[in-house]
């Protein structure tokens, strides 16, 4: 009886050990199932909202910055294109973006905050082709009464110099104007309004 007696004190010490490995083992699966239902540092970075400098921007520039994976256009507009715009609203499907849903800043002739600054998601309103910034005026491919704006060669859709989309074309809407502030007067917090 001797050989077969019981040690109770060890057998504790070996149930409470399997135990404490076991739920350390249960931990580690768990813990990254848990994780995953986070958003992971890349992912809350591509929504977060980004500034960008507008001080070095050039009168009749274009500049392109990334939001959220998507090009967005900035550009100091020049007098004259800010001019030419009034002349516009009869060629225009909608020169005051009042058949969509754009922000209130967004719903006069030049589409900004600030007349002479556009900002604008820099993706076609039809299929999502990147159109390309035409600032020249009456040049032979697309007619004397360009006044610069925004040509998209997918499928020939065109817009002003605010963004506003030309009738007959196959996009169907403006190009979309972000949410966006101004932090100074050179700086703009694109994501945030």
């Amino acid at each position: 009886m001797d050989n077969q007696e019981i040690n109770n004190g060890r057998r504790r010490f070996l149930t409470l050990a399997t135990c404490g490995a076991g739920g350390v083992a249960a931990l580690g699966v768990v813990t990254p199932f848990v994780a995953s239902f986070f958003p992971s540092e890349k992912a809350k970075a591509a929504g977060a909202a980004i500034e960008v400098d507008v001080s070095k921007i050039e009168a009749g520039q274009l500049m392109t910055a990334e939001w959220q994976g998507k090009p967005i256009w900035i550009i100091n507009r020049t007098e004259r294109q800010l001019s030419d715009l009034k002349t516009l609203d009869s060629q225009l499907a909608d020169p005051y973006s009042e058949a969509e849903q754009q922000p209130e800043y967004a719903k006069n002739a030049t589409r900004s905050i600030k007349p002479n600054i556009m900002v604008a998601i820099g993706i076609c309103t039809h299929l999502g082709c990147s159109p390309t910034y035409r600032p020249d005026i009456a040049p032979a491919d697309l007619g004397a009464d360009w006044k610069g704006g925004f040509f998209c060669p997918c499928h020939g859709s065109k817009f002003d110099i605010a963004g506003r989309v030309y009738k007959g074309v196959p996009a169907p809407t403006n190009l979309v104007v972000p949410p966006y502030k101004y932090l100074s007067d050179t700086a703009i917090l694109v994501g945030g309004d």
